[in-house]
């Protein structure tokens, strides 16, 4: 037997082999391999299976001179028997996990190509093989098999202990002691000891609940276990122990007290004792004092029951899966839209909520029925979330209030718990509802976490336990269990991790306290679950009846706030046209922009920009046909629906754009540049069509658009944004601004007496300007000046040359007259 280090829950080696400076980097090899090994390996096993996958790169630091004593199964993977085994061995490894600073278990494919030369360096010609390899093995080691019977965990289990009790030297380090002890040790211990509690086993010499217990309470802290055998009649007389196994808590005052647990098993046991006053895992922090999470000035902590289920909880797992989780697909399609449409669908089917919720996931489920393209964006369906059609009585509340799911740190629980959470009621609720395909729930779970779940390595690992078993649900009843009993399995698999929260360790639930009669023990003392009360307490637990409604935001208070949210968005998208707006404005397109004279922009005077609109109006009264009417009619519907008091006239026409700035309140829109239109290319068709009318037709109709001018409507008010209120623009809160349409209507006026007077002005000169233009069709202003410079010209030559002959002929006249 191993000699007794200097404290009772540790047993150290007194000579280490010179190869023994190799521990510490062993170790640190042993938790790179359990935290960061791959997810899926080829083979029978995977690493969330808790087994050290071997292979030629770590074998040697994982089997040779390492801190543990290790199991290692060299198997082939086609062989049937390794198979079979393949579960068992599992089991055994979920069983024995707190054990693991002891001892672990290993695995190694010996079918692989790049394995064969390690299994055959260890001697392996059948499969599988079992070898136990001693803590400290040295480099020659070929471990010792294993030939004993390989059906049963218990067996296996005991195997273990035995090998670990019979250890020669160096003792494995952080092995506890699990000899018996003396009441003389016991009576001494807290002398030598700084623990809490110390726990003592009554039992018969080959029970193994003692040993078993010791080793599942090696990860700790301020407890400690040891073992007492019926024989030992000094403590068992102090005690008066009659019944065998029983355990007793000696505490450092001297008191024993008996420790109260439904069945006298080392499920029991351990649960209870894990449980104690003070007691926590070793390296994890203590738990958080309820006084200290009250305090919490970030997010108060809620009181809840944790027995119960909170629709806070469910509300906030929606919320976070369908405006967080997918709002980083900006476009799903393919499978992924498939798995919305499935994960929606089962939503709205069995979803136990409130009727503004279950009218928002009825609607988004139709929606996305309806969709029949490959792909849809999330913006899209953002929209059907949110209710952007403000359909009645649809909502469904934003942000998280987690109450059941809450954690003692703001990275612990929450989502994850809530997701679990979500799919238990989900499975319960077909079951209850009689649904007809017993996988709809779970395929649905399946696909969405495979899809969309953030935290990819445990979509992957939830992916290969459905992978392997999802097959075995053929009732409603076995997707609840199927369900439950992996949910336990991944609470073994994380429990001690980083991701545990110290307020709520991880354990098989339902715990004992909560649901008694779903834990039972089998003949030979193993613990059992009891498949048929499990079922039962979950229907129960999970249905619509027990969840509570506590710290839920009121349906009502929801709606006001969905429709403010809705009037603000309204209000910044009528914001942001009037902006688009004023830009196109100050920039217009390509299509829209004009000549810019090169004597200057922007600067002539009042009057002759309105000169220049009566020589305009006077040129567009000869267009002719659809030109003329379509023209009139545009300029009736820019004055009838302009957003800003004054009328506008059409740019790109030959026409200017108004005076009047628009007056958007809070908002400062830059100066408007004026536009300069060069109209020499439309001047040859306007006048060739105004040539071909007879005397007085031009004037007829400049008549005609006098008196138009007249009918026009009086200016509306100016509301804020500088619109006309309309009904039909759905502008709400805008104010008028009295001053400036009072302003606005005054110049308004004016500028209609200037045009009457324009238009008398015009009809006079009409017949004038229509023999003028006559002589200039087809020549701008430039043609023209030079067509009268060369006619000066061609006039100052004729007369140089008639100047010149007439005093070349006097000259003439006077030598015929000389004698």
């Amino acid at each position: 037997m191993a000699r007794r280090g200097g404290g009772a829950t540790s047993r150290f080696a007194a000579g280490i082999p010179q190869g023994a400076g190799k521990s510490a980097t062993s170790a640190l090899w042993w938790c790179f391999c359990v935290l960061f090994a791959p997810v899926a390996e080829a083979g029978l096993y995977t690493a969330s299976d808790q087994v050290l996958l071997l292979s030629p790169d770590n074998v040697e630091a994982l089997l040779i001179n390492s801190t543990a004593a290790v199991f290692a199964e060299f198997y082939a993977s086609w062989c049937g028997h390794c198979i079979a085994f393949s579960p068992l061995y599992k089991s055994l490894a979920r069983d024995i996990k707190e054990w693991k600073p002891a001892v672990d278990l290993a695995a190694i494919d010996c079918a692989a190509e790049e394995n064969r030369k390690v299994c055959a360096a260890f001697g392996i010609r059948a499969y599988p093989t079992i070898k136990f390899f001693h803590a400290y093995s040295e480099a020659d080691s070929k471990g010792q098999s294993y030939r004993g019977p390989t059906y049963d965990v218990r067996v296996f289990r005991h195997m273990i202990i035995d090998k670990l009790e019979n250890h020669k030297e160096p003792w494995p380090p952080a092995c506890p002691p699990l000899e018996p002890t003396s009441q003389a040790e016991i009576d001494s211990f807290f002398e030598t000891n700084n623990v809490q509690h110390l726990a003592l086993i009554f039992e018969d010499a080959k029970s193994y609940i003692g040993r078993e217990v010791t080793l599942d309470l090696l990860q700790f802290e301020n407890v400690t276990v040891r073992r007492v055998l019926s024989t030992e009649e000094g403590l068992v007389t102090k005690l008066g122990v009659t019944e065998f196994p029983s355990c007793y808590l000696y505490s450092p005052e001297g008191n024993f007290t008996r420790l109260k647990v439904n069945i006298e098993a080392r499920v029991f046991y351990s649960y209870e004792l894990q449980r104690l006053p003070g007691v926590r895992r070793s390296g994890k922090p203590p738990p958080v004092a309820a006084g200290v999470l009250a305090k919490n000035s970030l997010e108060p902590w809620k009181p809840f029951n944790r027995s119960r289920v909170y629709m806070a909880d469910l509300e906030s797992t929606l919320h976070y899966s369908l405006r967080v989780e997918l709002a980083a697909h900006t476009v799903i399609e393919g499978g992924a839209l498939t798995s919305l449409r499935e994960y929606v669908s089962v939503l709205a089917k069995y979803f136990p909520g409130r009727p503004a919720v279950m009218n928002l996931l009825k609607s988004s489920d139709a929606w996305l029925q309806n969709q029949t393209g490959d792909e849809i964006s999330y913006e899209a369906f953002r929209e059907i979330l949110d209710n952007t059609a403000q359909s009645p009585n649809v909502a469904l509340p934003e942000g998280e209030r987690w109450v059941g799911c809450q954690g003692s740190q703001p990275h612990l629980r929450r989502y994850p718990c809530g997701m679990w959470s979500l799919f238990h009621v989900l499975t319960v609720q077909a079951k209850d509802a009689g649904g007809t395909d017993p996988k709809e729930v779970l395929s649905a779970m399946r696909s969405y976490v495979r899809s969309f779940f953030g935290c990819r390595a445990c979509a992957e690992h939830f992916e290969i336990m459905a992978e392997e078993s999802l097959v075995e649900v053929t009732t409603l009843s076995s997707a609840v269990l199927w369900l439950w009993s992996r949910h336990n399995r991944v609470n073994n698999r994380l429990a001690g991790a980083l991701t545990e929260d110290p307020n709520f360790p991880k354990l098989q639930w339902p715990l004992p306290k909560m649901c008694p009669a779903c834990h039972s023990v089998k003949d030979n003392g193993e613990h059992t679950w009891s498949q048929q009360q499990v079922l039962l307490f979950l229907v129960s637990y999970f249905s619509p009846s027990s969840i509570l409604a506590d710290h839920l935001e009121d349906e009502s208070q929801i709606l006001a706030k969905q429709r403010e949210k809705h009037a603000l968005l309204s209000q910044q998208r009528v914001e942001r046209k009037a902006r688009e707006a004023s830009d196109s404005m100050t920039h217009p397109l390509p299509s829209q922009s004009t000549v810019q004279d090169d004597e200057g922009e922007g600067e002539e005077e009042d009057d002759d920009e309105e000169e220049e609109e009566e020589e305009e109006e006077l040129r567009d009264g000869a267009d002719q046909g659809e030109e003329r009417a379509a023209a009139d009619e545009m300029e009736r519907k820019t004055s009838d629906t302009k957003p800003w008091g004054k009328p506008e006239v059409e740019v790109g026409r030959g026409r200017r754009q108004a005076h009047g700035r628009p007056r958007i309140v809070g908002l400062r829109i830059p100066q408007l540049q004026e536009d300069i239109v060069d109209l020499d290319s439309f001047v040859y068709q306007h006048y060739r069509a105004e040539a071909a009318q007879p005397p007085g037709a031009a004037a007829t109709r400049v008549k005609q658009r006098s008196l138009q001018r007249k009918e026009e409507r009086e200016p509306g008010p100016v509301f804020g944004l500088g619109a006309d209120l309309d009904a039909g623009l759905g502008m709400a809160g805008l104010r008028p601004v009295e001053g400036d349409f009072e302003l606005d209507a005054g110049r308004h006026r004016t500028w209609m007496q200037k045009r009457e007077l324009s238009g008398q002005r015009i009809v006079e000169e009409a017949e004038m300007k229509r023999w003028v233009s006559l002589l200039s069709v087809g020549f701008s202003k430039v043609d023209i000046s030079l067509c009268v410079i060369l006619y000066f010209l061609t006039s100052m030559c004729l007369l140089a040359m008639c100047l010149f002959f007439k005093n070349r002929l006097r000259l003439r006249r006077v030598k015929v007259a000389l004698p």
